[in-house]
């Protein structure tokens, strides 16, 4: 479930002009995906509904380290595509809550045999951060988001191989890297899924690889290869880039 706000005037403005024929849109200047993009929120004022402020830091800081911006191509990153903004309302929705909780759990069992924390999503997120900006305040001084890139980088390095001990840090139930591998996973996801999930800001990450999104049909192509794909891509609820 998506977290629906109030619409705003902006908003419902910008929905009626993307109701408009493709023609109308192209006379006026502006493609349905320019004004999906200007109807979803801007990062800078993007309110978070479930992270705290501090957690909020943490998640912008890291999300534009595991994909920074002018990577490949001058691909755009995750602050640029909004998927600080899908992770936070996919918390906030049914799937940060809702997964299969019924034990054992045995943390320390190989990755192998699937999901082993005793926590939602939400409370690895919570622990996690928690614990992380912990572990930078005892050995660099600072919380995460305060951190250089070079050592946000290697904190996240640190986290994915399980060099920052959450034992000892208090918590026996979750790994660092259980909290990393959730973090990539959505990261990747909001960088990649249709915008209507809060995450792809103007279909940008699709642009950037050539994915041809929700078309009804573009079979003609599926024979023809080594030939770049010339259409772009098209959003579940219809914009087009």
């Amino acid at each position: 479930m998506t977290f629906q706000r109030p619409t705003s005037r902006r908003k419902f403005l910008l929905g009626a002009l993307m109701a408009l024929p493709a023609s109308t849109l192209i006379a006026k200047g502006l493609t349905a995906a320019q004004a999906a993009e200007m109807a979803a929120p801007d990062l800078a004022d993007y309110r978070p509904i479930f992270f705290s402020p501090a957690e909020w830091q943490f998640i912008l800081a890291a999300a534009d380290r595991l994909i920074p911006a002018g990577g490949k191509g001058k691909a755009p990153g995750a602050l640029e595509t909004n998927v600080p903004v899908f992770i936070d309302q996919q918390m906030h929705g049914d799937y940060g809550q809702e997964i299969y909780m019924q034990g054992p759990f045995n943390p320390h069992a190989p990755a192998t045999l699937g999901y082993q924390i005793p926590f939602y999503p939400q409370k690895i997120y919570q622990r996690g951060i928690a614990l992380a900006n912990q572990w930078c305040q005892q050995h660099l001084q600072q919380p995460f988001h305060r951190l250089s890139h070079a050592q946000q980088e290697e904190v996240l390095t640190k986290l994915q191989k399980n060099e920052v001990d959450f034992g000892e840090l208090g918590e026996e139930s979750m790994k660092a890297g259980h909290f990393f591998s959730q973090l990539l996973a959505d990261t990747k996801h909001g960088y990649l899924a249709d915008p209507m999930y809060g995450g792809n800001k103007g279909m940008k990450a699709w642009i950037a690889i050539g994915f041809p999104g929700a078309r009804a049909s573009y079979l003609e192509w599926v024979k023809q290869h080594n030939i770049p794909y010339p259409l772009g891509p098209v959003s579940i609820e219809g914009a087009r880039a």
